[in-house]
């Protein structure tokens, strides 16, 4: 006799059991919901919860940016669930913080892009974050120094270098979020990077990059062969 062993079909598995036969990557959107929510309401199981919650608000990205009272509105969710998801997307941003601190150097990009993304794209004002890299493009600190519109009036190049050399840096990185979801560089964009990189040239520091973060886009002046 043989002894065989029957894998399910994942397609017939339920959330839970699929994730630990086959891998959290496999689920589906609405099926990573339905192990978020745990369990239905009267009339509705998760599985049928989880695929109205999302066909409401459109997409994963849109339920967690939204806010409070329009988040609990949605009939079987609600404060626990609004809270929970809050911490999910607080620990997420924190752990990408820390790949970039103790695991990775700049030359993997896509983490930065990740980390400035969940960090950025829903804030309702204009930010313009630099990052502080030493000599290997490993993380020294990051700071948010200034707010409101990019221009060459309130973003001051001296600033930031002058952080620069504070903290020893050999490199930067420079980020802001543009909050109408466009990810397209202005004129006033350009000319503040091309200022930062002069500024930072005197001073021996190499500016890698510069993202632009919008609703679920991004624009790198390094990718585009601004800089």
């Amino acid at each position: 006799m043989h002894d065989e062993t029957h894998t399910t079909p994942s397609n017939e598995l339920m959330p839970r059991e699929k994730l630990l036969q086959f891998g959290a990557a496999t689920l589906s959107n609405h099926e990573l919901l339905a192990i978020f929510l745990r369990t239905g309401i009267k009339n509705c199981p998760v599985m049928q919860l989880s695929q109205a919650v999302l066909d409401h608000f459109g997409s994963l990205r849109a339920l967690i940016s939204a806010d409070k009272k329009i988040f609990c509105a949605f009939k079987g969710i609600g404060i626990t669930q609004f809270i929970q998801l809050q911490a999910c997307t607080e620990m997420t941003k924190r752990y990408l913080l820390e790949e970039l601190k103790f695991a990775h150097k700049f030359t993997q990009p896509d983490t930065v892009r990740l980390y400035l993304q969940t960090e950025m794209e829903h804030h309702e004002r204009e930010i313009f974050m630099v990052l502080f890299l030493d000599n290997q493009h490993r993380l020294i600190k990051q700071e948010e120094m200034f707010l409101g519109t990019i221009n060459s009036a309130n973003v001051h190049p001296r600033e930031i270098i002058k952080t620069a050399l504070y903290c020893n840096a050999a490199a930067l990185i420079l980020a802001h979020n543009h909050p109408s979801g466009i990810a397209e560089p202005s004129p006033a964009d350009k000319h503040i990077t091309q200022k930062i990189k002069q500024a930072a040239e005197l001073m021996e520091i190499r500016l890698l990059d510069h993202f632009i973060i919008g609703k679920g886009c991004y624009f790198s002046f390094t990718e585009q062969g601004y800089l």
